[in-house]
């Protein structure tokens, strides 16, 4: 069988700074991952597409409690499952349209994908997870005091809102996403991270949330037993002292230095942080199924076929493979 391709894509990539979020914004701006998608299609690859949905998701709640009391609450569960099914469809008509123009013909199918959590996570008790429109401080203060909105600063990009993000333990439909890989699909599931629900006995339930898409795509690229798993995101390579004067884009790290790097906090926890934390999981169990041949990278939309060739992007190297001490510098 070809080799599987975890690919995560994020959901600012969908709307990009200055843009209102229409639907033809964001299938404008999906073509451009689109396009890297059939890149990876032609090399060989089968492929697993997940995808954030911060903005998405926040705008939809927000639609719901501007509508009180006209409209019956909305819950935010609702709202993943809401955005999970509408950003599924965008990708998955923009995809079949890119594919058609090549000619190539590859069936792609979206899965509407819920994903277990721990109902005592401590997430419920802190939310950390920003989703929805970035705000000024003073638009911030502003929906905290009169929505009661909790609200933070992210990576120096303006102030959002947060709501709990536990960790995913269990994917409900993972059975149907292999068997949809199987059949030759390009597979959209877990969009959004997943709906999150919880067991109670033999019954299951949804739970306000919103998973993190980068940890549940590690997850799903562990239990698919994936060779590759690739985080599409607004730049080409990681960076040391992103954003400062003196940043530094890499080509390469080991599994140690980026898990010291990580830890030194050079990935805010708002942006780089958690691909780089979900490239280290999988890689650290990915090398006890294919003895180190595994991959990790994160790079733009454009250069994924470019990344997967070792021309473009970073790459995280797995915990057995450490040729150099140093960073590999672009």
């Amino acid at each position: 069988m070809n080799p599987i391709v975890v690919l995560a894509i994020g959901g600012n990539s969908l709307t990009r700074p200055g843009e209102k979020g229409t639907f033809a914004e964001q299938q404008r701006n999906a073509r451009v991952t689109c396009e890297g998608i059939a890149d990876v299609l032609g090399m060989g690859y089968r492929v697993v597409l997940t995808h954030g949905n911060g903005p998405q998701v926040g705008n939809a709640l927000l639609r719901g409690e501007l509508a009180q009391p006209n409209l019956p609450p909305v819950r935010l569960d609702e709202c993943d499952a809401e955005t999970q099914g509408e950003i599924g469809y965008l990708l998955q008509q923009t995809l079949d349209n890119v594919l058609a123009e090549r000619g190539m013909s590859v069936n792609v199918a979206s899965v509407v994908t819920q994903v277990v959590v721990d109902p005592s996570d401590a997430a419920f008790m802190n939310p950390t997870k920003p989703i929805g429109p970035f705000y000024a401080i003073e638009e911030a203060l502003e929906r905290r005091r009169k929505l009661r909105w909790e609200m933070v600063e992210d990576a120096g990009r303006g102030w959002r809102r947060v709501v709990p993000s536990p960790k995913p333990l269990e994917i409900v439909e993972q059975e149907a996403i292999r068997a949809c890989l199987g059949a030759g699909a390009v597979v959209i599931a877990a969009g959004g991270g997943g709906i999150p629900v919880v067991r109670r006995g033999k019954r299951i339930e949804g739970v306000e949330a919103v998973i993190d898409k980068d940890r549940v795509s590690a997850l799903l690229a562990r239990n698919l037993h994936a060779q590759v798993l690739a985080f599409s995101t607004g730049v080409d390579r990681v960076a040391l002292h992103f954003g400062r004067p003196n940043q530094m884009p890499l080509e390469r790290l080991t599994w140690a230095q980026a898990k010291s790097y990580l830890c030194a906090g050079e990935f805010p926890a708002g942006s780089m942080g958690p691909k780089i934390e979900a490239a280290l999981e999988f890689l650290e169990e990915a090398v006890t199924w294919d003895g180190g041949q595994c991959r990790a990278m994160v790079t733009s939309p454009e250069n994924l076929g470019a990344a997967l060739r070792g021309e473009a992007g970073t790459e995280i190297l797995p915990p057995i493979a450490a040729p150099s001490e140093q960073p590999a510098v672009a």
